[in-house]
């Protein structure tokens, strides 16, 4: 057993060596290059590989099988159906597929990226009004896999008003990573958005982190991505209404999702750090919403464009 525990930690070292102590720019720029390439037979090739050691890459759930780059399959559509979201009313879903890490109360203004690594809200998200407006609410964290479904949805009905853009670093945001740098998310690039329900005590707040190899957040309600080439302005204005599972945009690699809810919220059975999690199922519930036990959904939604 303490040669397994010694092998575990050699392991956690040299994966945060590999993917943290080395130009993260650049071989986010160079990901970046390479995934544009259109080749079919180049993609097939790497894909070949890349599941070799993904072994959860599940490509029968796309609308096509074959992809002319890499990035055209990061950033597939799923078939009409493959998600199913919840349609109970109250009822907050995940806005993608996750592996679900930290969650819980926030603590006034303090949220937890790991056990022991604490930030602020103010750390996170510039503006003084969003930061108010989730004290002593509720947080998720959703971690996309590289090999995971790279597109995310709206969790509730509501209106896009703006986002903000925060320019950053690229650290790795695996869970290595999130025990050792503290907060890792506030140093890395991401765009906030908020979606203003029909209350003040029912808005949510998105924030897409960025991460090595990622660095392009497409949103729908913008032109172009936010990407490292973007050089501001930091507060976009823009309009966009979405109903519960509307697509909202896309990375071009995997990352995270941070979800923050008003106070009145609380998190559905079953969800809990280290769960997998797909987009449509139960995440919150919001005030005045039925059971919290996770059932079946019976509304259709595709996993691609609305």
């Amino acid at each position: 057993m303490p040669a397994l525990i010694r092998s575990l930690s050699e392991q956690e070292q040299l994966n945060f060596l590999l993917t943290n102590r080395i130009p993260r720019r650049l071989a986010t720029r160079l990901m970046g290059w390479f995934s544009g390439i259109e080749s079919p037979r180049l993609t097939r090739l790497t894909l070949a590989i890349w599941q070799l050691f993904a072994d959860d890459l599940r490509l029968e759930e796309a609308r096509k099988r074959e992809f002319t780059s890499l990035r055209d399959c990061f950033t597939r559509e799923l078939c009409p159906g493959a998600r199913p979201v919840d349609p109970r009313p109250g009822i907050v879903v995940s806005p993608c597929d996750a592996i679900v890490g930290a969650c819980g109360p926030i603590e006034g203004t303090t949220v937890f990226q790991a056990k022991g690594f604490p930030y602020e809200l103010a750390d996170l998200i510039p503006d003084p009004d969003i930061q108010w407006r989730y004290r002593n609410g509720v947080f998720v964290t959703l971690r996309l896999k590289s090999s995971m479904y790279h597109r995310f949805h709206a969790p509730a009905d509501g209106e896009v008003r703006g986002v903000t853009y925060i320019s950053g670093d690229t650290w790795n945001v695996n869970p290595i990573a999130l025990k050792r740098i503290e907060k890792l998310y506030c140093r890395n690039e991401r765009a906030v958005v908020e979606l203003h329900g029909d209350s003040p005590d029912s808005g949510l707040c998105l924030v897409a982190v960025a991460a090595i190899l990622v660095a392009s957040i497409k949103l729908h309600c913008l032109q172009g991505c936010l990407d490292m080439k973007y050089q501001g302005p930091e507060r976009i204005n823009c309009y966009a209404h979405y109903r519960r599972g509307d697509e909202m945009g896309y990375f071009q690699h995997g990352s995270t999702i941070l979800l923050f809810a008003t106070a009145g919220h609380s998190l559905c059975e079953g969800v809990a750090s280290g769960e997998r999690i797909s987009m449509g199922q139960p995440l919150l519930s919001g005030p005045g919403a039925g059971s919290r036990a996770p059932v079946s959904p019976s509304s259709p939604s595709s996993g691609g464009t609305p």
